[in-house]
């Protein structure tokens, strides 16, 4: 493959929703912060749902986006929870991968704090081809041409070799 056409993991966001301000959103930061050793960005409610409370603007959650090396670690320490093991619907057909954990403890070296409770997380990891600047700069903005995004079976394959991921029908 040449150095265009090859697929690296350009973030990884690990999110925590609550569902509501206060205490828990506090102990979800601390947790997030304990796991990822980043400081969280609160996120806030975008709509209205009266049936849930939910007011716009509201904190709703906490998210961290993890670059670089940082990432790749944290992708490997998450995916050994899994026990590397990953099901095909994690995949989405731009080529990004999403799954869940669902105790913050099953990290290494994290103790369970009767204090905060447990709480589970949403990781999802990007892929990316080099040359994905064409849709952030400034002039002559672009899309990314057909033939350069990342497709499901692509991002499939690129987690088997990179992190020698099983992957499950």
């Amino acid at each position: 493959m040449s150095g265009m056409r090859d697929l690296h993991v350009e973030k990884v966001v690990v999110n925590i929703g609550v569902g509501e301000a206060g205490e828990r959103l506090v102990k979800a930061e601390k947790v997030l912060e304990m796991v990822t050793g980043q400081k969280p960005v609160e996120t806030i409610s975008k709509t209205v749902n009266r049936d849930l409370g939910i007011r716009q603007g509201m904190p709703l959650g906490c998210k961290v986006t993890l670059r670089g090396d940082v990432a790749e670690d944290f992708v490997r320490k998450a995916l050994v929870i899994r026990e590397m093991r990953v099901p095909v619907y994690s995949f989405d057909p731009e080529g990004n991968m999403s799954f869940g954990i669902s105790d913050y403890t099953d990290f290494e070296g994290m103790k369970y704090d009767p204090e905060i409770g447990i709480f589970g997380m949403d990781i999802s990891v990007v892929l990316r081809r080099p040359g994905n600047r064409i849709t952030q700069r400034a002039l002559l903005r672009r899309r990314v041409p057909k033939s350069h995004r990342v497709c499901r079976d692509e991002a499939i394959q690129f987690m088997k070799d990179k992190f020698e991921v099983e992957v499950v029908e």
